[in-house]
């Protein structure tokens, strides 16, 4: 597993880390997003959808499960958000694990309330509040995904 640890000291910084994994994504990859709410889990959705040139607002699929973008690549962004399924069992009847992977990227918050529907082969982007702006971000690639080597994060934008 490869793993790199990445510190934001602000929401936009945050974005700015995404934008920059953006970079690095392909059709197929899934990113899981794990933390606390309120620790970032959507502005690094943002950076990720920035990144791939989504236009227009990037919202929390908090009560929709799932928001579907088109990227400047010709494939989809789906952007799950599982806080409010009880278990894998709703997203198997609803037939939205059909969503996950494919052609497309997928980012799903909350993976953990269905475990059993994320494929080997991800990156999973824990974020941790250090305080009220700053955030450790933990990148774990796992099942072959491949990594970027992400040293040198993007500085704060200079006003």
């Amino acid at each position: 597993m490869t793993k790199n640890v990445l510190r934001s000291n602000s929401a936009e910084q945050t974005r700015a880390i995404g934008a920059m994994l953006a970079q690095s994504l392909l059709g197929g990859d899934v990113v899981l997003l794990s933390g606390d709410l309120g620790a970032g889990k959507s502005e690094f959705a943002r950076g990720i959808a920035a990144g791939l040139g989504v236009q227009g607002p990037v919202t929390s699929p908090t009560f929709t499960l799932l928001n579907i973008y088109q990227t400047k690549h010709g494939f989809d962004l789906r952007h799950f958000d599982w806080y409010r399924i009880q278990d894998a069992e709703e997203l198997l009847l609803s037939g939205l694990d059909e969503l996950i992977g494919g052609e497309g990227i997928t980012l799903i918050e909350w993976h953990e309330r269905a475990k059993g529907l994320v494929p080997r082969k991800h990156l999973e982007v824990a974020i941790r509040t250090l305080d009220e702006h700053s955030r450790e971000l933990v990148l774990h690639a796992a099942g072959g995904f491949r990594l970027l080597d992400f040293t040198n994060p993007p500085r704060e934008q200079m006003p």
